[in-house]
């Protein structure tokens, strides 16, 4: 895994999206000898927030890659997203 990358990820989620929870895995592992893994990591991302209220799955989406900005293109070569509200997990 590479730290780094992992810890840019997290710190920019975190202080953009200010989440109650925040649960990031690295899948790199499960994707060794793809062809993409060399541009960037793989990641699957659980991600509770307020900022997330009233907005649809591709909105959320869509916050979630704005805040990542050019991690996007440099550091993430595949994001599984799921984004809730508090209100959603209660």
């Amino acid at each position: 895994m590479n730290n780094s990358r992992y810890d840019m990820i997290r710190e920019r989620l975190s202080t953009i999206l200010t989440p109650e929870q925040l649960e990031l895995q690295d899948d790199g592992h499960l994707h060794v000898g793809h062809a993409g893994a060399k541009k960037g990591g793989h990641y699957t991302l659980r991600i509770v927030s307020t900022k997330f209220a009233g907005m649809r799955s591709v909105a959320r989406h869509q916050l979630v890659y704005r805040s990542l900005g050019e991690l996007m293109n440099t550091d993430i070569h595949a994001l599984s997203i799921t984004a809730l509200t508090p209100d959603e997990i209660a």
